[in-house]
């Protein structure tokens, strides 16, 4: 299984973007959601994820970011059964997304009840918040 060994810190001040060490860097990553408002410093990340043979999962804008770099990506609504709603705004709100990303897998109940909804196991979650006080301001 592929190990996720660094990330790439993306900073919203613009600099170029810096390698960190994860400090649990045994924990082997097989999946991980991508859902990102700003896009810059992502390509590597998404390439080094590639690279480890993760599977990946994406909503709207962060997706096609991905597919047009020749990424496989699996859309969140696939894994949801559910349509993006309420403008794009609500995506991975559903028991499959946040039950993959907090099932325990050293734990047999979680296992079997992760098993029995057909719940993939998230690793890692890489997400941002959109501009929030810019999209009030601008009446979205």
């Amino acid at each position: 299984m592929p190990r996720l060994d660094c990330a790439v810190n993306l900073r919203r001040n613009r600099e170029k973007p810096r390698r960190n060490f994860i400090l649990a860097g045994q924990k082997r990553i097989q999946s991980a959601l991508l859902s990102v408002f700003h896009k810059d410093g992502l390509e590597p990340i998404v390439r080094e994820l590639q690279r480890l043979g993760v599977h990946l999962y994406s909503t709207g804008g962060t997706q096609d970011f991905i597919e047009k770099l020749g990424v496989a990506v699996t859309p969140v609504e696939e894994l949801t059964t559910y349509p993006s709603i309420l403008g794009g705004r609500v995506k991975t709100l559903h028991p499959k997304v946040f039950g993959g990303i907090l099932g325990r897998r050293d734990l047999d109940s979680d296992v079997a009840q992760l098993e029995e909804y057909h719940i993939p196991p998230i690793d890692l979650v890489i997400v941002d918040l959109y501009p929030f006080e810019e999209t009030v301001a601008g009446g979205t």
